[in-house]
């Protein structure tokens, strides 16, 4: 295994301890079980708890926006709601990972460079996508980000049908993307 497929095992591993147990229940002894590595390996290659959270908070959101399409370019609106509705729908893991540390932030304001990396890539990420379409309004990013973020919290939560919803995001999109 080389460095880098290991550290991605061992970023993997973190977040789905974080998304099982919450911000608390998360120690080298619990990554290294769920990777199957010896705790020492963690300590060697993050060095520090917060730097074990930083990383998988960017990891995580670089495998999300990766697998909603949100770094390719898109060619039409329908790809980008496409892009959108997989957010909403997949990576579960990932998607409580990231919800546990925002929360775990109302308790330590230390957190909040991380919080504040997490909405800014993500809408980052949406508005370059519009701007791919034409669309430069940095409200509309912002509106659809929020409604995104509102359904896939909701299927964390509550999961459910979410495609009336998702089709209304979707018909936004190439709404705005037409004018």
């Amino acid at each position: 295994m080389n460095e880098n497929t290991g550290r991605a095992a061992l970023l993997s591993a973190t977040i789905s301890v974080v998304a099982l147990g919450g911000l608390r229940s998360l120690t080298y002894r619990a990554v290294a079980a769920a990777a199957g590595v010896s705790h020492g390996l963690v300590r060697y290659h993050f060095g520090t708890r917060d730097q074990l959270i930083s990383e998988a908070l960017d990891y995580s959101i670089d495998q999300s926006l990766s697998a909603s399409n949100m770094h390719a370019r898109v060619l039409s609106a329908s790809e980008f709601a496409e892009g959108v509705e997989t957010l909403a729908t997949t990576q579960g893991d990932i998607h409580a990972f990231q919800y546990e540390l925002l929360l775990e932030s109302r308790r330590r304001p230390d957190l909040a460079p991380h919080v504040e990396r997490y909405y800014q890539q993500y809408r980052q990420a949406i508005a370059r996508q519009l701007g791919q379409l034409g669309v430069t309004d940095q409200a509309m990013a912002d509106a659809i980000w929020f409604m995104l973020d509102g359904i896939v919290f909701k299927q964390l939560v509550a999961p459910g049908d979410v495609h009336e919803a998702l089709g209304y995001v979707r018909g936004l999109i190439e709404a705005v993307s037409r004018r």
